[in-house]
């Protein structure tokens, strides 16, 4: 992994219930951004989302099963989120998935947030591997990766389900 400094003045602290607006809002900027690549992203997305998925995420944080992240600026505006989900404790595995709001995008805030989040993991996790999927299509999130230091392992056919649909999606990786 790169020992470069993050270009973008962020950190990263635990979601709170308390942020429902604030990730409500930013799903709603950046709708025509996430869509296509989030699965739980639709045009409907309500506070009640927003909160229904914090409150389980508050209590996956709590119970070591996940960890999610509110990206936040040095201001304390809230940017998008970053977290270590889909643990495989049998193999010391997790995934990283991330998102920036729209009007954040394009200044090395999801790069920053990964190497965050990569480090964040290393220190208080017992993980080997995060991996980093993202759909073929998914072009810009494929730069993030490969600007944090990820590697990218390969494409692997039909392994995202987007909106019911199946999308190939290439694998990259970060290791401790």
């Amino acid at each position: 992994m790169s020992t470069a400094k993050p270009v973008a003045d962020i950190s990263l602290r635990p979601y709170a219930v308390a942020d429902a607006l604030d990730v409500c809002q930013a799903v709603h900027e950046s709708l025509n951004e996430l869509m296509p690549w989030m699965p739980w992203c639709h045009p409907n997305y309500s506070l009640h989302d927003s909160r229904t998925w914090l409150e389980g995420q508050v209590n996956a944080f709590q119970a070591g099963t996940a960890f999610e992240f509110a990206i936040v600026s040095s201001a304390g505006r809230y940017l998008g989120g970053c977290g270590v989900n889909d643990i495989g404790q049998a193999n010391r595995r997790g995934n990283i998935g991330y998102w920036v709001r729209t009007s954040e995008a394009r200044r090395g805030v999801a790069t920053a947030a990964v190497r965050l989040a990569y480090q964040w993991a290393m220190e208080n996790t017992n993980l080997l591997r995060l991996e980093i999927l993202i759909a073929v299509g998914n072009v810009a999130s494929q730069r993030v990766a490969e600007k944090a230091g990820a590697v990218r392992e390969g494409t692997l056919r039909k392994r995202l389900l987007l909106h019911d649909e199946p999308h190939d999606a290439v694998m990259f990786s970060l290791i401790r």
